[in-house]
């Protein structure tokens, strides 16, 4: 079956069409259950057998995302134990992480509608609290040595940004900002390096959260891309002597947020104009000249540029092969739809240690990911951001 699935993969990346893939896909997944399971009960379906282990005991769906598309699959259920098929074991961390949590929700009282239907769906509903805890355990042990690895080699890369989830603290449901950092290495692959939860994105926050990266071993940050927040700029010059590049998506959305709605496509065509230069100087020349145009009926978008310059053309002075990549935080945009993603299914979380081992073991996931994927940046591009590089380390304020 594993030379089926080559087969399958190597037809995806030909770009074949999507549905017969996805058909084909469908098909031999089918197959592997089908073989899996009869491994598991000891008889074929519909056999009756003395060599039989277990019995059979209908189907669950479950949607499996691929590179053709999602495909709904009617996985095996057994009367005793359970079956997870082998094809999605890479995600077996999150889901567990996942049906922790909304259990932990459930044997505390505090699960919505929603959640008691997905416990009873799992058929989870007579777990004990020491049941889920020793489930959380488990899950908690695997995360937080991920995140609290030892950090090695260089980082000439830092991305960093935070998205929000709603969790129950003394009786109250309240936001909480869940802050995210991935970085590249001197080998061109990307890694998240760690997550942190606070009450807001204050600069005490994001000062300790940097300081951990640097206790674990960050070194070598010559770039760090996110969003435009003073809370974070200050702790970043605190803790790394970094170059610092404001995204440049989000920096679009707020200029124009300054221009009549009438006339923002015309604006936007004038900014596109900046970033398509070759060189940063050429760039520069553009950026006066757009603000200059633009000053005498725009004048709160030309004073917008004028102090914003050097922070959005930052990535400029790094290699023109890693401008796409390092210009906004979109590398990392991803990666926090997929964490709302999950997190809508649980809602509000217990607690803040909830939040951690529900995104964290989807990092770890991601990260896993990554690692065998091709690298994020070429050896010979990042080689030029990383060599004479001098590794220090990082200024402490006291």
């Amino acid at each position: 079956m594993t030379d089926e699935r080559m087969a399958l993969i190597e037809l995806i990346e030909k770009q074949a069409d999507t549905d017969l893939v996805r058909e084909m896909l469908a098909f031999a997944a089918g197959r592997i259950m089908e073989l899996e399971v009869e491994l598991r009960t000891g008889a074929a379906k519909g056999m009756r057998s003395p060599l039989r282990e277990v019995q059979r005991n209908g189907y669950r769906e479950r949607d499996w995302d691929t590179r053709a598309g999602q495909i709904a699959l009617e996985i095996p259920k057994l009367r005793k134990g359970s079956y997870l098929p082998s094809f999605l074991e890479p995600r077996r961390t999150a889901e567990k992480a996942l049906v922790a949590v909304i259990q932990e929700a459930y044997v505390q009282g505090i699960s919505t509608r929603s959640v008691d239907d997905l416990v009873k769906a799992m058929g989870a509903g007579g777990m004990s609290k020491s049941q889920v805890s020793r489930l959380c355990g488990e899950i908690d042990e695997r995360v937080n040595a991920f995140l609290t690895r030892p950090l090695e080699g260089a980082w000439p890369y830092l991305w960093l940004d935070a998205t929000y989830l709603k969790v129950r603290e003394g009786g109250r449901i309240i936001s909480r900002a869940v802050i995210v950092a991935v970085a590249v290495n001197e080998d061109g692959k990307r890694e998240v390096l760690g997550i942190a939860t606070g009450p807001s994105e204050a600069e005490t926050f994001w000062t300790d959260f940097l300081r951990s990266l640097a206790d674990r071993g960050l070194r070598g940050v010559k770039l760090v891309i996110a969003d435009d927040h003073k809370g974070l700029r200050a702790a970043a010059r605190r803790v790394f002597n970094a170059t610092q590049q404001r995204c440049r998506v989000h920096w679009m959305r707020n200029a124009l947020a300054h221009a009549p709605a009438k006339s923002r496509a015309a604006v936007a065509a004038m900014l596109k104009t900046i970033f398509a230069q070759e060189t940063k100087a050429e760039a520069e020349a553009q950026w006066a000249v757009v603000a200059d145009a633009l000053r005498e009926k725009q004048p709160k978008l030309a004073a917008m540029m004028d102090a914003s310059r050097d922070d959005v053309l930052a990535y400029m002075d790094f290699p023109r092969g890693h401008w796409a990549q390092i210009a906004s935080t979109n590398p990392i945009e991803r990666v926090n739809r997929e964490i709302k993603r999950r997190a809508d299914v649980v809602g509000i979380f217990p607690n803040d240690g909830a939040i951690i081992r529900l995104v964290g073991a989807l990092m770890l996931e991601t990260n896993d990911e990554w690692a065998v994927a091709r690298r994020y940046m070429s050896l010979e591009t990042i080689a030029r951001v990383t060599d004479n590089l001098t590794v220090r380390l990082p200024a402490v304020a006291t």
